[in-house]
């Protein structure tokens, strides 16, 4: 067998003259296997595989390959997210089982949003590093859909389970077919169904819903009532060679699970500090743990109407799902939105989150501590947790648990290739191991957002500069100053807008002209008028041109208003403002 493995490495490194080669060349490599940096080397990619890792010398670097300037920059793994939802888009109308708005928007038309938004959530996590997601809960459509994005150099390497088994299932679900979520299992013999059923569709590994008290008894009560049912999915899934996901949130759950074979656990455990003798079956096991920080506040903030959004998330998530999680303040059901609003900003909503945030951090560094493997994972698609630019506050949630960089960087590297055996191929800079990298322009191990300073992505032997991989259209740039608006953010307000920008009162009166202008008209609005908020009423695309028919509360007075935009050189160089 050494032999074997011997030989192909010598084949790869003596036949690098049969492809194309690319050296990202004095480079300092951020070792996560042995938490070092290793400065002024050069990385060869042939292909889509590391052929050779070497001391820089610039003298000896061969002509007709493709050489990247690595001086002062770090490559990083590329990095996991390993869990997510590709049927949920993020915004406030993915979820109708929690807060159900169908009466706004039909539910049908978030499923076909899902499906013909998949090509730009994955450019979108691969255009933010990550070169690796773990669907975790999906339908049977996209398990069918992620095979047209295989081969595809712009999409990260995807692993997908199928409907999540459950004993729970919420009503809403009921008769999408193929786009069901949920597979109900009430029995034995529905558990070890609902694996068979996913097998024609090869999914990478199964999932369970381990819902407890949701048929009235108290937790440990239907966790044990439940077991039975669980165990069978497990051994069922793990007689076929598949892996076993599980949601279990409450320390009971958890731990019947991981005592039945569960191999990975999805959330935190949130209602009780973790005990050794668990932590250390979970490390015995080599049961890896995916916390899941943010997605519960995520909700909270949401209807609370508390959500604040970073420079960063505006200017990087799905601007059309962003926007969504404020149509709270002028949707026409206010009963429904007060209702919402204050059970999210009661004092029990509120200490119950404190107490749960708590605890799933302390659970965090205890696991972490002892070295149960954590890989990092946002529960993306729920509300108010977006694909992708929601991967940077799941990392700064892990900080607070008290986790080094180093470790957080490795669970959101190799750790992520460990859920599924992949360390081999992936997960850690090496010779052999496929080139899927991340070019930093700063050291993510001093600061852990620097992983967003982003220079170069390499996935699937293809080199990709971030903005390369989504194109701004000019909806894309007037929704997002829209965004920023609304969450009165100055800086990512002007980012979409030219320099030179000219602000016209309709048809061609110059009111202002230049951002310094703007950013002082705009920063005194922002700052001194309360209860400001933007309502889009209608949208007209004509070219490069953006009309929107606003509704803009300020205080207590509501304007009604057009806005036309000029898009130039990707930038919103003109607006028009009819009153």
């Amino acid at each position: 067998m050494r032999n074997r493995y011997l030989f192909a490495l010598s084949f790869l490194i003596f036949s690098n003259f049969l492809f194309a080669q690319t050296y990202i060349n004095n480079v300092t490599i951020v070792d996560v296997e042995n938490e070092r940096l290793i400065p002024n080397q050069t990385v060869i990619i042939t292909k889509n595989l590391i052929s050779n890792i070497q001391k820089s010398n610039d003298e000896n670097l061969p002509k007709n390959v493709t050489i990247i300037n690595g001086t002062d920059k770090y490559l990083i793994p590329g990095l996991i997210d390993a869990h997510i939802h590709f049927f949920q888009n993020g915004g406030l109308y993915t979820r109708p089982d929690v807060i159900d708005l169908r009466k706004f928007k039909d539910y049908e038309q978030e499923i076909a949003y899902a499906k013909t938004d998949m090509e730009t959530k994955l450019r979108r996590y691969l255009q933010n590093g990550i070169t690796t997601v773990i669907d975790v809960g999906a339908n049977y459509q996209f398990l069918k859909q992620r095979n047209d994005f295989t081969d595809k150099t712009f999409s990260p390497s995807i692993f997908m389970s199928g409907p999540l088994l459950t004993t729970y299932k919420p009503k809403v679900y009921n008769g999408l077919g193929e786009d069901e979520p949920f597979t109900l299992t009430a029995t034995i013999e529905d558990g070890i169904k609902g694996v068979q059923e996913q097998l024609k569709y090869k999914p990478d590994f199964i999932k369970i819903w381990y819902i407890a008290g949701a048929d009235g008894l108290d937790i440990e009560e239907s966790a044990r009532k439940n077991l039975p049912i669980v165990k069978a999915i497990i051994d069922e899934a793990h007689k076929n060679n598949l892996k076993v996901a599980v949601h279990a949130t409450q320390r009971i759950t958890a731990q019947l699970a991981v005592e039945n074979g569960a191999d990975f656990l999805v959330h935190s455990v949130d209602d009780e500090v973790l005990k050794d003798d668990f932590v250390q079956l979970m490390k015995k096991n080599k049961t890896i743990l995916c916390p899941t920080l943010i997605v519960h506040s995520g909700y909270l903030k949401t209807f609370g109407h508390t959500l604040h959004m970073s420079n960063y998330e505006l200017q990087k998530a799905d601007a059309y799902q962003l926007g969504s999680l404020l149509d709270l303040k002028h949707l026409s059901d206010t009963t429904l939105v007060k209702r919402y609003k204050n059970y999210a900003n009661s004092q029990k909503s509120i200490k119950r989150l404190q107490k749960t945030d708590s605890i799933s951090l302390s659970n965090l560094k205890i696991a972490s501590d002892a070295g149960v493997l954590i890989a990092t994972g946002t529960d993306a698609g729920n509300i108010g947790t977006l694909h992708a630019s929601s991967y940077l506050q799941e990392l700064k949630t892990m900080q607070k648990s008290g986790m080094s960089n180093w470790k957080i960087i490795q669970a959101s590297t190799i750790n992520g290739a460990k859920v599924f055996d992949k360390e081999r191929e992936f997960g850690t800079i090496n010779i052999g191991k496929k080139a899927n990298l991340v070019l930093l322009d700063a050291n993510p191990i001093e600061d852990i957002q620097n992983v967003t300073k982003i220079h170069t992505v390499f996935n699937k032997g293809e080199i990709f500069t971030p903005n390369t991989l989504i194109k701004d259209s000019p909806t894309d740039l007037v929704q997002r100053q829209l965004n920023a608006y609304n969450f009165r953010n100055i800086d990512a307000f002007l980012e979409p807008y030219a320099d030179d920008v000219e602000i016209y009162s309709y048809p061609n009166t110059l009111r202002y002209k230049g951002k310094k202008i703007m950013r002082k008209q705009y920063s005194e609005l922002f700052e001194q008028v309360p209860n400001l908020h933007c309502e889009l009423k209608e949208r007209i695309v004509q070219g490069t041109i953006v009309i929107d028919k606003e509704r803009v509360r300020f205080g207590t007075i509501i304007n009604e208003a057009v806005a036309i935009y000029h898009i130039e050189k990707g930038k919103i160089k003109k607006v028009y403002f009819i009153k």
